[in-house]
């Protein structure tokens, strides 16, 4: 007899898992909010394994009707993370293994830690641009890593190797090995926020599509959430939006590699974009560095309005305004041209060439540019756009849920 192994990706990016076990043992790629089925064989054992970059991260490791004739699930962290993930059986959460929020206990951690601590990590800690971290290495093979994840995360996952081989290993990792009830089908979930699973029906999850109705008319009435974008230059341009990895109490996981959606609006042209009222990220042109980003979010937590602002601590590649469209008439940003006139060490280019004003906060290509800086200060000011981070950046609010951002 055999059982499902439901794999739900609720990213919004398509995800690759490693299998191990079952699927003739073949890598597959679960699509942005769908869920893939494989089959495994009561008395069978494997692996489902998240990759980031190449690497192996979480795997929710499976025995299917094991001793007793119960399954035997549970999350292991030590070949090391880079998202979050649950397993359990299905439809029933006593049985649920892994922390769902373990990247953003991971970066909270992260940033309270102390200098000595980050020092000591930096071998084993992969951080983006922002200072955020986006995956760690084997656990294993860095005991100041295990040290470091067993602070949040004890008892939650496999961090260390537990018992065996002689070892006695760690209680908390050995509790990770309890039995769970009886032989079921078995519900792993993957997210880059938080991977608890829907109660919603596995067969239900579709992957959600953005509405795309594209005119020539400035200034587009709305259609529900999402952003209007409106390219004012003269020939055809692409914009990506990029939604956060995960959100914290005024902190945020910028996602630098996974944009979705990309679109593209004609010269003079009005696009609007349908977007869930989970998004909270940026739009900018194209997908690269340096680049002016719009950063907004469709529906706050507090008011459940839209929320925006402009940026430049990640580069300039032109001016850009964000402005509600619920006729309050509240709007921000800056319309001029910064890039002529600009000193040229304050310029850097796009790998395709493109001239940009450089990162005022620095990134994983150089640190903050002072010339920007100053650059930036003298033509734009903290109060049309975040410079260096601070205050001063008034918000922009939308109650309708849809912002119009207007890129020069």
């Amino acid at each position: 007899m055999s059982h499902n192994i439901n794999i739900t990706n609720l990213s919004g990016h398509d995800q690759e898992f490693e299998v191990r076990g079952w699927n003739n043992n073949q890598n597959m790629t679960v699509p942005a909010g769908q869920t893939s089925v494989i089959s495994a064989a009561d008395g069978s054992s494997g692996a489902i394994i998240a990759l980031h970059y190449g690497f192996e991260g979480e795997q929710a490791e499976i025995t299917k009707d094991g001793f007793g004739g119960n399954d035997f699930i549970d999350m292991s962290n030590i070949m090391g993370a880079g998202g979050n993930m649950t397993v359990q059986q299905v439809n029933n959460p006593s049985t649920r293994k892994g922390d769902p929020i373990f990247m953003q206990n991971l970066n909270t951690a992260w940033q309270a830690a102390d200098s000595p601590t980050k020092q000591s990590l930096q071998p084993c800690v992969e951080l983006d641009g922002a200072g955020n971290v986006v995956r760690i290495a084997a656990i294993k093979d860095y005991p100041q890593l295990e040290t470091f994840v067993r602070s949040f995360a004890n008892g939650q996952t496999y961090i260390g190797n537990g018992a065996w081989g002689g070892s006695s290993g760690d209680p908390n990792d050995n509790n990770q090995s309890s039995a769970a009830q009886g032989d079921t089908d078995i519900q792993v979930t993957y997210n880059d926020g938080d991977a608890t699973p829907p109660t919603t029906a596995v067969s239900q999850f579709k992957k959600p599509q953005s509405k795309l109705v594209q005119t020539h008319q400035r200034d587009a009435a709305p259609s529900g959430p999402g952003i209007i974008l409106n390219n004012h230059t003269s020939s055809q341009q692409t914009y990506a939006f990029y939604n956060n990895f995960w959100n914290g109490n005024g902190t945020a996981g910028a996602n630098f590699d996974r944009p979705d959606p990309t679109v593209q609006v004609d010269a003079n042209g009005s696009l609007f974009v349908s977007l869930p009222t989970s998004f909270k990220g940026r739009v900018q042109r194209g997908t690269q560095l340096p680049a002016t980003w719009a950063e907004f979010q469709i529906a706050a937590s507090n008011d459940n309005a839209a929320h925006g602002d402009i940026s430049l601590e990640q580069g300039c590649d032109g001016a850009a305004t964000i402005s509600a469209t619920d006729g309050s008439g509240q709007s921000n940003g800056f319309t001029n041209d910064v890039l002529s006139g600009a000193p040229a060490a304050a310029i850097q280019n796009k790998p395709d060439g493109t001239p940009a004003l450089a990162t005022t906060m620095g990134n994983w290509m150089s640190g903050p540019n002072q010339a920007a800086i100053d650059w930036e200060n003298q033509v734009v000011g903290q109060s049309k756009a975040y410079i260096q981070g601070g205050t001063g950046v008034p918000d922009v609010a939308s109650t309708n849920q849809c912002l119009a951002v207007d890129f020069y």
